[in-house]
């Protein structure tokens, strides 16, 4: 369970793929697409250097050193043992890319090293590599603290605790038959660019390979998008069938899980008791349920329907399969499992990391339900017109932010905010890299539209490097309001500390004192409007 750190570890020279029969036209083309796809990492090579050495114990207890694979092609991955992230992501591509290479893979070997401070036991690299499918296809190698932590300075992978969760760098380097590092790739969040992360590593393989082996894949690099709660998608289901998602099927509560999720939690008792909630949503009160199993980084097509062949009794609620990773990428799943609350229209309403927080009973899963979607009058619509038209006749300073929505300013957030005094005013800052903020922007969205008579609403785009990213971003994340762009420091003076990081929304009071102070995402427009009430109305 963790965060990434993508921090560039080696700078330089993009390493172009298209390799494996390709025309050098359709490559040039492939490297084009690559450079442009936000989702995939295109490689980066600062110079052949001997990759350093090390002794580790794999998942069997057997002593495994990096220079017994002299003549073979190595991808060394960093993996956290107890991951249910990027890791998983990270192997299913190291697998695809041997396989990719067909019987050349036997000219390759597959090393993971623990990245988890807290759980360097055989037993946890061995059940990772168990419920991943990796057994007689890797060594997965831990260590004394001291000893991993000697390998992750070598590699320079960073590796913290924050907030009791493991964040490392998602690095895989690839070291070529004479020891030495030729390329390093970072693994993104997105389900549905494994399979071109395969093939990217796949082609450097081969380029170090004697005889360069064709790849026995020709993926386009042109960016996978994915498909959100606003599209309407058909999902196969377990048993058969299919199920539609998207818009015009009423509000809808899904589940995204694999069967490794079983690392960190009693998978089987927990999706039994999701029987209780499509109990209670049969009779209308509630959204209906649908799990989905993220089938695109699932071990085996076994795996599914033995862990529910395990289960004490059938589900009561449908299982879909997302075969491609496109509808988790367009549900902005990032962890698993991971729920989701999705209106009838097609916006976000509510998440929460079940790998992180804990899965729920069924009776906080149902008030957090029931929080979310409260308070939601028919006039609350996922158009800007609609937006605009339940907002007018607002006070005149407000008035004015509401016909700036969605607009990036230039420096001037203290000064507005100073404006603003009679009114209270609730700040969020955000970034357009920053994944919690993509999940939390359509509580604020709809937050400001609920409040946005009363209180006023302003973001702070903050330490973004590029303008343009920024502006993108808001655009595909509309609301009421407008944001400033907020250097480092620029706003101390109101917040004592300052930041400490990406989401956090504060709360200044009618008089312009600061009231409260949120640190990370919000998971629910219930807790976000209880602050509203707490912190920004009452008082």
């Amino acid at each position: 369970m963790f965060s990434c750190l993508l921090v560039a570890l080696l700078g330089g020279c993009l390493a172009l793929a298209g390799c494996g029969g390709s025309s050098a036209t359709h490559a040039a083309s492939n490297a084009q697409l690559l450079a442009t796809n936000p989702y995939l990492d295109p490689g980066a090579s600062g110079g052949v250097r001997l990759a350093p050495n090390f002794t580790l114990t794999d998942e069997r207890g057997h002593r495994i050193s990096l220079s017994s694979y002299r003549g073979k092609v190595v991808l060394l991955a960093f993996n956290d043992a107890e991951c249910t992230t990027i890791c998983p992501l990270t192997t299913t591509a190291m697998l695809d890319a041997k396989r990719m290479l067909g019987s050349a893979g036997r000219d390759v070997q597959l090393l993971g090293i623990d990245a988890n401070p807290d759980a360097r036991k055989i037993h946890d690299v061995l059940s990772y590599t168990e419920l991943h499918g990796l057994l007689g296809q890797w060594h997965f190698l831990t260590g004394s603290l001291k000893q991993l932590k000697a390998v992750w300075k070598a590699y320079k992978i960073l590796v913290e605790i924050q907030r009791g969760l493991i964040d490392h760098t998602p690095a895989l380097y690839v070291i070529d038959p004479q020891g030495r590092i030729r390329d390093l790739f970072l693994t993104t969040q997105s389900y549905a660019a494994v399979p071109q992360l395969g093939q990217l590593i796949a082609d450097e393989a081969s380029r170090l390979i004697p005889g360069h082996p064709a790849v026995d894949s020709h993926l386009s690099y042109a960016t996978v998008k994915g498909i959100g709660p606003n599209r309407r998608a058909t999902a196969p289901l377990v048993g058969g069938g299919s199920t539609q998602l998207g818009p015009g099927h009423g509000d809808r509560l899904l589940v995204f899980f694999d069967s490794w999720d079983r690392e960190v939690l009693n998978l089987r008792r927990d999706l039994d008791e999701l029987n209780g909630y499509a109990a209670a949503a049969k009779g209308g009160a509630l959204p209906q349920l649908t799990a989905v199993d993220e089938a695109s980084v699932e071990p085996s097509a076994a795996a599914l329907p033995k862990l529910l062949a395990g289960l004490r009794r059938p589900l009561a609620y449908p299982v879909a399969l997302d075969r491609s990773g496109r509808i988790a990428d367009g549900y902005e799943v990032q962890d698993q499992p991971w729920f989701v609350l999705v209106s009838g229209t097609g916006k976000f309403l509510w998440y929460e990391d079940a790998s992180t927080v804990g899965w729920p009973t069924v009776a906080t899963l149902e008030g957090d339900v029931k929080a979310a979607t409260a308070k939601l009058p028919a006039s609350i619509s996922t158009s800007a017109a609609a937006a605009e038209q339940g907002l007018a006749g607002s006070p005149a300073p407000l008035a004015a932010l509401h016909a700036q929505a969605g607009q990036l300013l230039a420096k001037g957030l203290l000064a507005r905010i100073h404006a603003l005094r009679g009114y209270p005013v609730v700040v969020n800052i955000w970034a357009s890299w920053c994944v919690p903020c993509q999940q939390e922007f359509g509580l604020l969205a709809r937050a400001s539209e609920l409040y946005g008579k009363r209180i006023a609403f302003l973001g702070a785009d903050y330490n973004d490097p590029n303008a343009a990213d920024a502006r993108a971003f808001l655009r595909s994340h509309p609301v009421s309001y407008p944001s400033y762009t907020l250097a480092p420091g620029a706003i101390d003076s109101l917040l004592p500390g300052g930041i400490e990081g990406t989401p956090t929304t504060f709360f200044i009071g009618p008089a312009g004192g600061l009231r409260h102070v949120h640190t990370g995402a919000y998971d629910s427009l219930g807790t976000l409007e209880q602050d509203i009430q707490t912190y920004a109305l009452s008082g």
